[in-house]
């Protein structure tokens, strides 16, 4: 089973196994678009490498986001939002991975809670997923690179529901899933 803790008094389990068959329409990208994910619109594919981090780590592909479901605030500095949302039955994220043929391949799911909505709703600390905390993003003015990806600081999780992960399929990373053919890249 994939526990979940959405908030320190309530908690969801899920099985892997259902969230991958809940998640399987959005195979096709013209599902998820027509209902309401959009692509990030800087329209880099994340990779380890990008960010600074070991390239064996591997990629997260290109988001796919649910504005609705993260609250997004208007257009304007950092991407901020009130999204509380932790429910991975419905995934405020799905990752895709570009192909050589301009086609995209789902390769997993995410959800992302900002930490200051967090904290607003009297919770202490980041959610967690099956005992793992979420990880904590925020960008650090001290290195060249963008830890929070354009956002406001914020927890995420990442749920590598279709393409194997060799060691955790909770890791915000991916060594098995590449930005290869992607038009652009993270910076």
């Amino acid at each position: 089973m994939f526990g979940l803790a959405a908030s320190p008094v309530l908690s969801a389990e899920y099985d892997l196994e259902e969230l991958r068959a809940n998640a399987e329409k959005y195979q096709d990208v013209n599902v998820a678009l027509a209902e309401g994910y959009i692509p990030d619109p800087s329209g880099m594919c994340v990779y380890a490498a990008a960010e600074g981090l070991p390239p064996e780590w591997g990629g997260m592909g290109i988001h796919y986001l649910r504005p609705d479901l993260l609250k997004l605030a208007p257009p304007g500095g950092r991407v901020d939002g009130a999204s509380t949302h932790t429910d991975f039955m419905q995934p405020a994220i799905l990752l895709y991975e570009p192909q050589a043929d301009g086609s995209m391949v789902l390769v997993g799911i995410e959800n992302l809670v900002f930490e200051a909505a967090w904290k607003a709703e009297g919770n202490d600390g980041p959610p967690m997923t099956s005992g793992r905390m979420w990880d904590h993003m925020a960008d650090n003015p001290d290195t060249p690179g963008d830890e929070a990806h354009g956002f406001m600081p914020h927890y995420d999780q990442h749920v590598w529901l279709f393409r194997d992960h060799p060691s955790d399929p909770l890791l915000p990373f991916n060594p098995n899933v590449t930005c290869e053919h992607a038009p652009m890249h993270s910076n």
